[in-house]
């Protein structure tokens, strides 16, 4: 115990420090929420991937979708690393920062009110970004909860965990801005890849080493499952796989927190190297969390059932069950990872709906003139209060559902809204304003429906998760066809927005940024 303690300490210290040393480099808006468009590429991609993987993946996703899907569910963050990182940074980085530059917007919600020419879109925008980072926040609290619960029992509550959490998170980030939140996401990002493998080698041992594990998974039937479907290629649900895959790696196109990253980048060479670290970081830490999840249920005679059938503590418990088993210090360094995991994408959310809201609502609307310290100012307390609802919800736990339905609700909204909008924004000039409405109605409509009114939905989408990604590929669909019957932005407007790519470097600014 004095082992887990002293580590935590020597965390939350480095976390404390980094925000004091970055305060010089968060005196304006600039600063604040972009680090001045100068961070390199290991703190880009590192930001990106700690903000993509947090306790979301490590206990709940992880725990669940390993249980439904077996081995399978590495293709899970196979398609997070490909999809989610190789070609987002492909196909969105390079045009996100020179058209966020040339419009000089700071947030996806701005990106929208210029890019379309409405002030009511941006402040929609904001309006859904706020109220849906909450369900995704309040989630990594729970998957904490369960860590804490195993690792530390009557020694340290889940409120004390919730309450330390939140404001040492709040600490650095209101200290430093976005830099103090890059330099600990790189921190954070090594202890993950080091926790993430080391508790791989660790678990797997306890059940005889991979080829073992695997025979063991082969035995395994289960009501409608044949055995051997849980270490087969494709799982015994290749559909469900489908939907859980697309939901977690198309979403990061859609999401104000990750695509946020692309405005800092400082040069054309820190695109590639993001790229590739970007990519490595997923297959080892998304690849491997799915990967360690597929072997659930080999700790079935470990697992609580109730009479039903069903696991006491839900899905969200298998995973802090398998390494209930672990050394003391193995444990110690999972819950230093689960804790990088969650405060780096912790304060990527409160940063991002700090600054939405400040920039896109209040800023011109609420507030007419604002200087650039007092912008500093409001975002810096408005990060209080987002960091305080999140709390007060995640200490109130009876109210938490389980961990996948609770970000599935939470992705499905922002990238049904926004995927589309935004990727046609930056490619296509035919896109309309009545487009961006009609994908953020659907968007955010059908997932609020879902929470709702789930039993009316078909049962192939009764689940969050799957209606997420349905919400995501529907808005691709929308936005063309409805910007095909609707009036569209004047030739003179459009044509001055898309000049950002033609600036000529060595070759057009829209294959390089040039340095």
């Amino acid at each position: 115990m004095i082992l887990k303690i002293t580590l935590l300490i020597f965390f939350f210290a480095v976390m404390i420090a980094v925000g004091l040393y970055c305060r010089k480099n968060s005196t304006d808006v600039r600063g604040f929420v972009l680090g001045g468009r100068a961070v390199g590429p290991w703190l880009t991609a590192f930001a990106y991937g700690t903000s993509y993987f947090s306790a979301v993946i490590f206990v709940g996703y992880a725990g669940q979708f390993g249980w439904k899907f077996g081995i399978a569910s590495t293709w899970i963050g196979i398609g997070n690393a490909v999809l989610g990182s190789l070609l987002a940074w492909l196909v969105l980085g390079r045009r996100t920062r020179l058209m966020s530059q040339h419009f000089e917007s700071s947030t996806m919600p701005e990106f929208f009110g210029k890019r379309f020419k409405s002030p009511a879109i941006k402040i929609a925008a904001s309006i859904i970004v706020f109220i849906f980072l909450i369900p995704y926040t309040a989630s990594l609290y729970n998957g904490l909860s369960r860590l804490f619960d195993m690792a530390f029992g009557k020694y340290i509550s889940y409120d004390t965990c919730v309450i330390v959490m939140a404001v040492l998170t709040g600490i650095y980030v209101i200290a430093g801005g976005y830099m103090a939140t890059a330099i600990n996401d790189f921190i954070q990002g090594i202890i993950m890849i080091v926790g993430i493998v080391s508790v791989i080698g660790a678990v797997l041992s306890q059940n005889g080493g991979f080829i073992e594990s695997l025979n063991g998974l082969a035995e395994i039937s289960v009501e409608g499952n044949a055995p051997g479907a849980f270490n087969s290629f494709f799982g015994p649900d290749p559909v469900g796989l489908f939907f859980v895959v697309i939901l977690t790696s198309l979403g990061t196109w859609g999401l104000p927190q990750m695509v946020q990253k692309f405005y800092s980048i400082k040069s054309e060479k820190d695109i590639s190297k993001g790229t590739i670290i970007s990519t490595a970081f997923a297959v080892v830490v998304a690849g491997g969390c799915y990967f360690l999840g597929g072997f659930g249920r080999l700790f079935t005679d470990k697992l609580e059932f109730a009479a039903d059938g069903s696991i006491v503590g839900g899905f969200d418990a298998i995973v802090p069950t398998m390494l209930s088993g672990l050394p003391d210090l193995l444990i110690a360094i999972v819950i230093i990872l689960v804790l990088s995991a969650s405060m780096s994408t912790l304060s990527s959310l409160v940063l991002a709906s700090s600054s939405t809201l400040t920039l896109d609502l209040i800023k011109g609307h609420i507030v007419k003139n604002m200087s650039e310290k007092k912008q500093v100012l409001i975002m810096r307390i408005l990060i209080v209060v987002f960091i305080a609802v999140s709390a007060f919800i995640a200490l109130n736990k009876e109210s938490l559902g389980y961990i996948a339905d609770m970000m599935g609700i939470s992705w499905g909204a922002l990238a049904g809204a926004f995927l589309a909008p935004f990727l046609y924004g930056l490619y296509w000039k035919k896109a309309t304003k009545v487009s961006v409405w009609a994908s953020f109605i659907f968007g955010a409509g059908i997932m609020l429906l879902n929470m709702v009114a789930r039993s009316y939905f078909p049962s192939v989408i009764q689940s969050p998760v799957n209606c997420g990604a349905v919400a995501m590929l529907a808005g691709l669909i929308i936005v063309p066809v409805v910007s095909w019957i609707t009036p569209k932005l004047g030739i003179e407007d459009v044509d001055s927005m898309f000049e950002c790519y033609k600036k000529e470097v060595v070759v057009q600014a829209k294959e390089s940024l040039g340095n």
